[in-house]
């Protein structure tokens, strides 16, 4: 953490110093106070007669030092929250910068609710914790240390009575928070669930509704609601029995000091002025060694937050940069050699020994059943997973060469799910593409049989979304992702069944236009119609994660079961042509 907070040091010291300020004011007060009692009201050293100039006098100096300490306080938490935000925003940023650079395997290990908390709540608690460091451990060591050192001055018997009620106040606070911290930990695993259910709901929000699920959703939500209130309610009812008892032992410390203090004061070996000025040191005390359970509360909390973030942050990218590639001998061409994927050791291989070759400006179908591992395939092509055995090749070099983002540019993928933000039309096909113009956006848009209903939009090219693309059909939403990769102007595109939502007719407009615009980009189309694949200058069939056929439309027609399967499947929908 150190490296978070060293670049914000300077406001972290002045946050120490102006706290020692206060906490100086607070321990001189009680001095003043003894002497307008002692000397301004009751002569004590003056033959029982009152100085009223020795009031006012004092009293001038208490209202100035209030004043000080008003000051120092107010500037205390501006240093302290200079550095604990910035301090918070520098962890934010490098988590999420993490989070971006993980697998997706890896992300879905965490899973998105924990990775929001972990984002969101546990930096929060982050900051309290490194802000009670900087208040509270400064004014709770000054205060304590501060007010022995009065009473010392004052009395040495009044000083032996709080220390001696010291011990058994630590040990009950020990004995609290050895309890309360487990807890911790199980609290923000529960606001995890939470969060995962919250995204869940509102991902698949159209989806309850068709299937009447409100209620069901609800109850859900709720049981994981109780449950992270009933953890919190255990951990505050464990720290709710910590102020009784130490108010007791409070009182009791005090009440101590008034029986010895009557009895000095009857001896004339104290003052009433000294009494009180020992008792509002006791308080001091005893109220600084309770905030040094708050302060150990908020470390508590803080501490299990902290190990959450570093878990994020020091978990190594699964997929990392090649070296880069200064030549690509065959760009556009695409090989799967031996190639071989399991999503765990001990799992299943999804694809087995996979060797495919597909040239520049050739046309490829990836067909099967559900689960074959044709999705895995594309995915393989930019590394979202990496080949467990076997090489992949872009441009006859292996993917792992590459630099992701040269990878990337080189590969464009239209996902089954289509992605979009609540930003403009424009700027949804635009992503990654910063150079691109109205003009390129627009012909991109064109190719992907956008353009129609873009031009129908309140205030087309310019017209922001609804959050995730709700307020366009599915249909037009594949289109603004067909357009979007159409417009990265890649060697390779792949559809990843991202044509599933469109009509025949606009499917085979925008394949005619792929094919007349782009002709020299290699397009690889995972798909489960036969219309979408049919014109394709080859068909893969996958059947376990293994090629069980490959060929053209009529040839995997005579040739291969699982195909003519397919094809007599969708015949009363689609009729060959």
């Amino acid at each position: 953490m150190w490296k978070y907070i060293r670049k914000y040091l300077p406001f972290a010291i002045a946050a120490i110093v102006f706290m020692a300020l206060e906490v100086y004011v607070d321990l001189i007060q009680p001095q003043f106070m003894r002497a307008i009692v002692d000397d301004g009201v009751l002569g004590v050293n003056n033959g029982g007669t009152g100085d009223l100039q020795i009031i006012l006098h004092n009293g001038l100096k208490m209202i100035l030092f209030v004043l000080l300490g008003c000051i120092c306080g107010s500037m205390n938490s501006v240093c302290t929250n200079l550095t604990t935000q910035n301090m918070g925003n520098r962890i934010r940023k490098d988590v999420f910068g993490k989070v971006m650079s993980l697998s997706s395997l890896q992300a879905d290990k965490f899973s998105t609710g924990s990775l929001i908390t972990r984002v969101t709540n546990d930096v929060t608690q982050t900051e309290g914790m490194v802000a009670q460091l900087i208040r509270g451990l400064v004014r709770m060591g000054l205060t304590t240390v501060g007010s022995l050192i009065f009473l010392l001055q004052i009395n040495r018997s009044y000083s032996m009575v709080v220390l001696a009620a010291l011990p058994f106040m630590i040990v009950f606070m020990i004995f609290i928070l050895r309890r309360a911290t487990p807890l911790f930990l199980k609290v923000q695993q529960q606001l995890d669930n939470l969060n995962n259910i919250m995204q869940e709901d509102i991902t698949g929000f159209r989806l309850i509704k068709a299937c009447v699920r409100e209620t069901y959703e609800k109850l859900r939500f709720g049981k994981a609601s109780q449950e992270m209130i009933g953890t919190q309610l255990r951990v505050l009812i464990l720290m709710a029995y910590m102020h009784p008892v130490v108010s007791v032992l409070m009182n009791a410390t005090v009440a101590v000091i008034l029986y010895i203090g009557n009895r000095e004061v009857s001896a004339g070996a104290s003052s009433p002025g000294g009494v009180m000025a020992a008792i509002t040191y006791t308080t001091q005390l005893l109220t600084g060694v309770l905030m040094l359970l708050m302060l150990f509360q908020s470390m508590a909390r803080g501490m299990t937050s902290w190990r959450r973030i570093k878990e994020v942050l020091d978990t190594e990218p699964a997929l990392t940069d090649g070296e880069g590639v200064s030549d690509v001998p065959a760009p556009g061409e695409v090989e799967f050699k031996d190639v071989s994927f399991v999503f765990n050791t001990y799992g299943e291989p999804v694809l087995k020994n996979i060797n495919l070759k597909i040239e520049k400006g050739q046309t490829l179908a990836i067909m099967g059943m559900t689960g074959c591992g044709k999705t895995t395939l594309v995915n393989l092509l930019v590394r979202f997973y990496e080949a467990s055995a076997g090489q992949v090749l872009v441009g006859g070099r292996n993917v792992k060469d590459y630099t992701l983002q040269e990878l990337r540019d080189r590969v464009s993928i239209v996902l089954q799910k289509s992605e979009l933000f609540g930003k403009s039309v424009a700027d949804n096909i635009r992503m990654d593409c910063d150079w691109a113009t109205p003009e390129d956006i627009a012909k991109a848009a064109e190719i992907a049989q956008a353009a129609p209903f873009i031009e129908e939009l309140p205030e087309k090219y310019d017209t922001v979304l609804a959050q995730r693309g709700m307020s366009l059909s599915g249909g037009q939403r594949q289109r603004l992702a067909i357009a979007r990769a159409v417009l990265k102007k890649a060697d390779v595109l792949v559809f990843d069944d991202a044509t599933s939502a469109l009509d025949l007719k606009t499917e085979a407009d925008l394949f005619d236009a792929l094919a007349r615009e782009c002709p020299h980009i290699t397009k690889i189309i995972v798909a489960q119609r036969i219309a979408t694949v049919k014109k394709a200058d080859r068909i893969v069939v996958l059947s376990d994660g293994r090629i069980s056929g490959i060929g053209s439309h009529d040839e995997l027609l005579a040739t291969n079961t699982i195909y003519k399967d397919i094809y007599e499947s969708q015949m009363g929908k689609e009729k060959d042509s």
